[in-house]
């Protein structure tokens, strides 16, 4: 199987999560046909799957605009970076204070035309 991409993509800028915790759900979807991560982060239970199912959904959108059939689409790459980070502190004892770090994330989905392999016939 090859791929080719056109560029078909979505960002989610300052997702207000740790990006630890969203790279978990962003590389099970790697590989994977689009139908069938969508029905994989339908089910997952943890706090990144729903913003992450509608930046695939608007990936798959941006595709659709392009004129690409989306029926064997492909998801290629899936990036989570660090986003900016809110620093906080929290009071304890004897007037000291502990810092809180409240991170968030960049998340970019890129998605490929998957194109199966020609077989040599004999």
């Amino acid at each position: 199987m090859f791929l080719i991409s056109n560029g078909m993509k979505a960002l989610l800028s300052n997702y207000r999560q740790s990006p630890r915790k969203v790279r978990l759900v962003a590389t099970s979807l790697v590989g994977k046909k689009v139908d069938v991560a969508m029905a994989n982060l339908d089910f997952l239970t943890k706090r990144a799957s729903e913003p992450l199912r509608k930046l695939l959904a608007s990936a798959v959108a941006n595709a659709k605009a392009q004129g690409i059939d989306t029926t064997n689409l492909i998801i290629s790459k899936a990036v989570v970076n660090a986003g900016y980070t809110l620093k906080r502190r929290m009071p304890r004892a004897r007037g000291t204070a502990f810092p809180i770090n409240k991170r968030t994330s960049h998340v970019l989905i890129e998605l490929a035309v998957a194109k199966p392999k020609e077989t040599k016939k004999k």
